[in-house]
């Protein structure tokens, strides 16, 4: 029996990425709308219904033009535009195992390149701007300590937001040394070191909410109403929230925009700025490659300016040095200068 588009697609999103390869939730959810988007736009420019989709359609034009859509209707910037082309080019890779009759057509699609993006800007925090967010939660309430506890450890560990959201109880060891166990993409888990004061203070927070007996260790670490995990845009809305009364308190430390990742990039730069070796820094932060961390070290200006400064050697012609054309002899001024 031939596999239809539709057939191939639901085994693409249900079995293969998150049975085969451990894709993630948020991947799957992000592959799941750029299909509802090539839907929509073959149904709307295409005059081709969902239920008339096959995988004959599916080639290299066709999925050109519906690049081209995303940026030129949509106002979609170039990355969201290779996001969503990643998420076809991996459905071809796995057509490729199904249909093999048409295994050159998917290949024509794989070959699609990807547009040139301006790189992001990293935001990140001074110090004391960290600080004066922190300074913000009102720790006499159960909110204000889970507040300072959050985001305390979202700092401390340079944690994704996802990270956050999915700790259990199970994964902040308080005992000396004190560790939390992160799982981040791709379901890799990583142990980060916790700072003692931010070791007591989780700890603190977990024995006030009762949360430290052996029937709680599969409990959300952070849980939102009902008990249930916390959710990324509920861990915004506590960080917009302290970040509003942060600007009150000193409206010139904080940059325009804060995010719950910024509080990673402010770690990240805060510990390269320390002497943290890169190698370092790129395990406490879960990248899987030594490249990514770098953007750091391109970002840190005041690490270049030192670098520079300790390698300086000066050049330039001091008040006692005549100017060339002061001196009718240039040999004589070239072999004076710099002495």
């Amino acid at each position: 029996m031939t596999k239809t588009f539709q057939h191939c697609l639901t085994d693409f999103l249900v079995c293969y990425l998150p049975g085969q390869v451990g894709a993630a939730t948020n991947t799957i959810t992000s592959y799941r709308d750029t299909f509802t988007l090539l839907l929509r736009y073959c149904q709307a420019q295409e005059h081709v219904s969902a239920d008339k989709m096959s995988l004959d359609l599916l080639d290299r034009p066709l999925v050109e033009r519906f690049c081209a859509w995303l940026e030129h209707d949509r106002g979609c910037s170039a990355a969201t535009r290779n996001q969503r082309l990643a998420a076809i080019r991996s459905f071809c890779r796995f057509l490729q195992t199904q249909d093999v009759a048409h295994i050159g057509q998917y290949q024509q699609v794989l070959a699609i390149p990807k547009k040139r993006a301006p790189q992001p800007t990293v935001t990140h925090l001074s110090l004391e701007a960290v600080k004066t967010v922190l300074a913000q939660p009102d720790t006499t309430t159960p909110a204000g300590r889970r507040d300072l506890a959050l985001l305390t450890l979202t700092y401390d560990t340079g944690a994704r937001v996802q990270e956050v959201a999915d700790l259990t109880v199970a994964d902040f060891r308080p005992d000396p040394p004190a560790t939390l166990k992160l799982t981040g993409k791709g379901h890799k888990t990583r142990i980060v070191p916790l700072m003692t004061p931010t070791a007591d203070l989780v700890h603190r927070y977990t024995t006030a909410a009762e949360m430290t007996g052996p029937a709680d260790q599969s409990r959300p670490l952070f849980p939102g109403r009902g008990g249930k995990p916390m959710t990324r845009a509920g861990i915004t809305y506590i960080l917009d929230k302290h970040v509003r009364a942060a600007r009150t308190a000193n409206p010139t430390v904080l940059p325009d925009k804060v995010t719950p990742h910024s509080l990673r990039h402010s770690k990240a730069m805060h510990l390269l700025q320390a002497g943290v070796n890169l190698v370092y820094i790129r395990d406490i932060l879960g990248h899987a490659d030594l490249k990514t961390t770098e953007i750091y070290a391109r970002t840190d200006s005041q690490q270049k300016r030192l670098a520079l400064e300790a390698a300086f050697t000066n050049t330039t012609a001091t008040p006692d040095t005549p100017l060339w054309h002061h001196d009718q002899d240039l040999l004589t001024w070239l072999t004076r200068l710099g002495r």
